[in-house]
Parts: C-alpha cells; structure tokens; sequence
C-alpha cells in the first residue's frame, strides 16, 4: 500500500507455513520524520488524522516546552546526567521503532481500527500496542491484535528469548488486567458507553479472536525470505491459532541500522526546531 504522502510502503510477504508476513519500507523520509516529531510532542490523534487525510505532515499546535520534550526523546544520552538531555540508544530507538510499527498500521487498517498510542515515555515499559476492529454497529470486538516491536541488533535472539515469552504471557492471558484496561479505553474512544466498553472489553482475552503481531527492524541484508524464517522461528510455540494469527513483520532499512536510526531522529529534531519563534508560541 503506497501513496506519495505515505511514509511507509507497506506489503505482504512469505514467511513459512507458520505465519504471515509483512514488509515495511519508507516511501518518505521526510514524511516519517514528521510523524515521529509529532507523536513525540504526545499528538499521535493529530498523526492519526494526517495519515486518514494524506494530508502533509504538520503539529496541530507546537509549544516550546512540547518542543524541548520531544527533543530528550529523540536524543541519545549514554551517560547519566542532570538535567536529563535523552535516554540510552536502544531505548531512544524503541520509542522511534513503536511509533514506526504504529504508523504501518495505521496505514493499513485506516480509521476503522482502533489503537494504543505509541509509549510517550522513552522508558515505558509493558504492552507495545494493541489494536482492536469492531463489527459495523460497534456492538461487538471482531478482532484484536497485540503488538511486539523491537529495534535489536539480534532480531533472532530478540525474538526467540524476548517476543515468543511475551506472546506466551499474553497467549496465557497472564497480566489481562493490562489489555483489559487498554481495550477499554479504546472502546470507550469508539463512542461505546462505560457500562457496554466494560463488558466487551472480555473480547480481548479470547484466543480465538486474537492476532499477534512481532515487528523487527532489520537491515536489507535480511530482507529475504530465508532471513525472515530464519528471525521469525519457533512462532508456532504459540499455539492453539492459526497461520493468519501470527504475522512477523520486518522494517527494512540501509546499513547501518542504529545509523540509520540516528539520522532519522536527526531529521526528526531539525523538523522541531523548525517552528522556533514562530508566532504564537510560547
């Protein structure tokens, strides 16, 4: 799926019989820097809209404390310092990583789906992302889809020892408190009354339902199909679903990878201090 005002290409792609997969490119450097510049200034409803309206990139409004925040979480900061200037670079790249994942999704799913936010918070932790698409009346939860995104120079590693675990915790219904709670949220966000976002927020621990979606990046040294069985290995652990319920997605990028990353953030702050001094701010 590909516009001239879309930051990603999305497409499908083989993996083997025990899951789909699907490919991330960019189609616009500039536009995906727009995009992290502005769900990093905590607009991701603003980026939500761009993305149904391809209309370009821009903030619904900037200020210049949004503006200082955003920039901490683009920055790398390896060493401990007051005041805090950015986080660790595998952290800074995770928080990048999960807004790119969300983005592709938002992409191919469009307004009729329902989805978490992007952690605003570098050093969040717990669930990546969940998505829910509802039935035509809203009166049922047809689908969910829980997200693991991980930025890793080892995508093997990552996936076998990190992502499989926690799918198994998920798959186990292991901490539902969490995706209950999120799914609720996002119901009530689709105009569902408390009372009736309370009951079919049960819908998200129901296997059947349930998809599971594990996103790498890579380099395009691994965008084959030999590399992403290879990465996406052993998903059948998860059992009792079938082949369309795990999808691995890969997100290609140029050597090197966390360069890559580097440059992309680089884009993403130039783009902030680009409405310095601009009128009305404050």
């Amino acid at each position: 799926m590909a516009s001239a005002q879309f930051p990603l290409t999305t497409s499908p792609c083989p993996i083997d019989i025990d899951c789909t997969g699907e490919r991330w490119v960019v189609n616009n450097v500039v536009e995906l820097s727009r995009h992290i510049a502005i769900i990093a200034m905590g607009q991701a409803a603003q980026a939500a809209h761009i993305l149904q309206e391809l209309s370009p990139a821009a903030p619904a409004f900037t200020t210049s404390e949004l503006r200082a925040e955003a920039k901490v979480r683009l920055t790398v900061q390896e060493e401990k310092q007051s005041p805090r200037i950015g986080y660790p670079r595998w952290q800074r790249d995770g928080f990048i990583f999960e807004a790119i994942s969300w983005i592709a999704a938002r992409q191919v799913y469009g307004a009729g789906c329902f989805m978490k936010d992007p952690h605003i918070s570098a050093t969040a932790q717990g669930l990546d992302g969940l998505m829910l698409e509802l039935s035509t009346d809203k009166s049922d939860v047809q689908r969910t889809t829980v997200f693991e995104d991980k930025c890793s120079d080892d995508p093997i590693g990552t996936f076998q020892y990190k992502v499989i675990p926690a799918f198994q915790d998920r798959h186990d219904n292991k901490r539902s408190a969490e995706i209950v709670s999120v799914a609720t949220v996002l119901l009530r966000m689709a105009g569902i009354s408390e009372g009736d976002a309370a009951k079919l927020a049960a819908a998200v621990t129901d296997r059947g339902r349930r998809r599971y979606r594990a996103a790498m990046a890579v380099t395009d040294a691994s965008d084959s199909q030999h590399a992403r069985t290879e990465i996406f290995a052993n998903y059948a652990k998860i059992k009792d679903v079938t082949q369309g319920q795990r999808i691995g997605a890969c997100f290609v990028v140029p050597p090197e990878l966390r360069d890559w990353f580097e440059r992309l953030a680089q884009e993403a702050v130039s783009y902030i201090d680009s409405f310095e001094g601009e009128v009305g701010d404050v």
